[in-house]
């Protein structure tokens, strides 16, 4: 699968998201970062957590991060939009909470806000919505997130959508949160 967003594009988007944080200081010490170290391994949800990365995004990492275990899915064989195929590249954190902070994929630094596509075709930031096996209390008490984080979350996301592949993956997450009737609480704009 081939991103049209370069290396360069999404390290700028990277350093973007470095300079800001949802709430004012660490946002872990709210819940011992539960969305790091969350191990659903002795649970009836499955494996520990992780996350997807985005099209394209692989090209920042070497994949031989000692902090990181890597997989190699094939997209077909998942909920990803059809225009995908090809490998997608699953990773799970094995140093939670301790890890190389500036190479936290997009998935992390742009947590718990979520784009969301209304029918009209206008990006929203929304609470990341959705079956979670823990509780973010950011997300449980609604806590009102930094407008720093907010305005530079969205920028990310204009530019990461400017990706097809990309734009179809939340074009669907953004379709089944509507067909699913789920509550959508918009943070910005």
């Amino acid at each position: 699968m081939k991103s049209s967003i370069k290396k360069r594009t999404f390290k700028a988007i990277y350093r973007l998201l470095d300079k800001v944080s949802p709430v004012s200081g660490d946002c872990g010490r709210f819940c011992g970062s539960i969305c790091c170290t969350y191990d659903a391994e002795n649970t009836e949800d499955g494996p520990s957590m992780g996350l997807y990365l985005l099209p394209g995004e692989e090209k920042l990492f070497t994949g031989r991060e000692d902090w990181l275990g890597w997989s190699r899915e094939y997209a077909e064989d998942y909920e990803f939009p059809e225009s995908w195929h090809g490998k997608v590249y699953f990773l799970e954190c094995k140093t939670a909470p301790r890890c190389d902070r500036k190479m936290r994929p997009l998935q992390c630094r742009v947590f718990p806000a979520a784009p969301h596509i209304d029918e009209n075709g206008q990006l929203f930031l929304i609470y990341q919505s959705g079956h979670l096996p823990y509780k973010c209390p950011l997300i449980h008490n609604a806590v009102s997130l930094n407008e720093d984080f907010l305005k530079a979350t969205y920028t990310a996301w204009k530019h990461l959508l400017r990706d097809p592949l990309i734009f179809d993956l939340v074009e669907m997450d953004s379709s089944f949160r509507e067909e699913d009737g789920e509550e959508i609480v918009i943070l910005y704009p």
